[in-house]
């Protein structure tokens, strides 16, 4: 077994604790459970999971999988980063043509009018600076007020208080309600729904080949003229499984767009993503250092994982999801359904493997 495969087995061997099956335990799955009530109940669909999963891509070839790395599963806060590439869309085709203007200005009526919301932009959300109030398809934004995630400093008040709100743009705070609120607020922009949009301009581009959902609330529902100025119904989606919902996909598809990262936003076929967005989406909040917008930063002062390197980016999501794009060693890590006690230690046989190979293929000197 080489190191790729031993890290790979590794992964195999650590699977989280929650049920494949969520109707089976309902009590223990999921973290709308820590939300005060009457928050913490699901308001979408989830689905049944499959094993530990995921696959290594180094150098552009997969020289490792496990699991079911094919099946669509739900990703949860993997998929704020599919916003943020939808973001990069807008922006490439004018629709966004200043990420640091006003939200209100591209979409009014939706609540960013007010004397507070007013001045919060595109970059403020996509940050998690935007300190927004209000209510997203029902559910207040103080719900996740006082937030602790890992990765981040942990807050110093009980999670579901009103913290007192900040100016926008002078705090940071993961927060999926005003996520979610970014996803309306870029529903309105593209005026489609976001799956389809994300499917044909996004993840196909990007070279995607399997199933693939993108499932919104039960209630989450908007009636929006579209670019031909016909009336729709249409779903807004969440940019997560905070409260159900979120994206199903494959450990092989979330690789292809940990690549298109690592590529500056090139597809096998062509520019699917400007490379100014991609580096946009990699600069260091200055709020927030181990932040770009919506995705998380390795860094070199505080390194979220010591082994993979400072120029590494992640997607995170809760359930044990990563996918790992490291520049340096030209490699992309999906792991699915990891106990996160052992995450660290993935990354490290990996970063390993990655360098041993790296030395076995280096050209002898002279």
């Amino acid at each position: 077994m080489d190191r790729f495969e031993t890290a790979a087995a590794y992964a195999a061997a650590h699977e989280i604790d929650w049920a494949r099956d969520p109707a089976t335990d309902p009590d223990h799955w999921g973290i709308h459970r820590a939300d005060p009530p009457p928050w913490n109940r699901l308001r979408g669909p989830v689905l049944a999971r499959g094993p530990a999963s995921g696959t290594i891509v180094w150098r552009g070839r997969e020289v490792a999988a496990w699991g079911e790395p094919d099946r669509a599963d739900l990703t949860f806060s993997v998929a704020k980063t599919y916003l943020a590439m939808l973001a990069g869309v807008a922006h490439d085709r004018g629709l966004i043509p200043d990420p640091d203007e006003p939200v209100r200005v591209r979409a009014p009526g939706i609540g960013f009018d007010d004397a507070h919301n007013a001045p919060v932009t595109w970059t403020h959300l996509l940050q998690q600076t935007s300190e927004w109030q209000g209510s997203c398809f029902g559910v207040p934004d103080t719900v996740d007020r006082y937030r602790s995630v890992a990765h981040a400093p942990a807050a110093d008040g009980r999670k579901g208080d009103a913290r007192p709100l900040r100016t926008p743009g002078t705090w940071w705070e993961y927060n999926d309600v005003r996520i979610n609120q970014l996803a309306l607020a870029l529903l309105h922009v593209f005026r489609e729904p976001l799956p389809t949009v994300f499917e044909a301009s996004v993840l196909r581009p990007a070279g995607a080949t399997g199933a693939f959902r993108w499932i919104g609330y039960d209630d989450a529902w908007v009636d929006l003229p579209d670019r031909t100025g016909a009336v729709r119904r249409m779903q807004s989606v969440p940019g997560g499984t905070h409260w159900g919902g979120g994206v199903a996909i494959g450990a092989r598809d979330q690789a292809r767009l940990g690549a298109l990262l690592l590529a500056g936003g090139q597809g096998p076929s062509g520019p699917v993503l400007s490379p100014g967005w991609v580096a946009r989406m990699g600069t260091p909040c200055p709020l927030a250092p181990y932040y770009g917008l919506l995705l998380w930063l390795n860094g070199a002062r505080r390194p979220i994982f010591p082994a993979a390197g400072p120029r590494s980016v992640f997607m995170i999501g809760a359930g044990g999801h990563l996918v790992w794009v490291d520049p340096v060693r030209e490699l992309v890590a999906v792991a699915r359904w990891l106990d996160p006690a052992h995450t660290d230690r993935f990354v490290a046989a990996t970063a390993a493997a990655a360098d041993a190979a790296a030395t076995r293929t280096a050209p002898s000197p002279g």
